[in-house]
């Protein structure tokens, strides 16, 4: 069994900054894939960026160029750093860790960005 606990979430203007914080405890192995997806009020959960043990990244085109993910496989935190943050941005941004075929999601933290 897998924890997530998401952290950094908060209130920000058009253009500023936010750095989200996930630290993954429990059955962790050396292998698996960590990422942040976000929902929008009345839309879908959707893809914002995923990180592999290596390095390895993929983005969404919507926040690639603006948004950076990162690992630490020491402590099994996952972290995005959200740069010249738009409205559109808006959301509960959730946590993903893939381990084999198992899925754990944390419960989110709420990212707001004001115009």
């Amino acid at each position: 069994q897998v924890q997530l606990v998401e952290s950094g979430g908060g209130l920000v203007q058009a253009g500023g900054s936010l750095r989200l914080s996930c630290a993954a405890s429990g059955s962790i192995f050396g292998f698996n894939v960590m990422g942040w997806y976000r929902q929008a009020p009345g839309k879908q959960r959707e893809l914002g960026a995923i990180i592999d043990r290596a390095g390895g990244t993929n983005y969404a085109d919507s926040v690639k160029g603006r948004f950076t993910i990162s690992r630490d496989n020491a402590k099994n935190t996952v972290y995005l750093q959200m740069n010249s943050l738009k409205p559109e941005d808006t959301g509960v941004y959730y946590c993903r860790l893939v381990q084999m075929e198992n899925v754990y999601w944390g419960q989110g933290t709420q990212v707001t960005v004001s115009s």
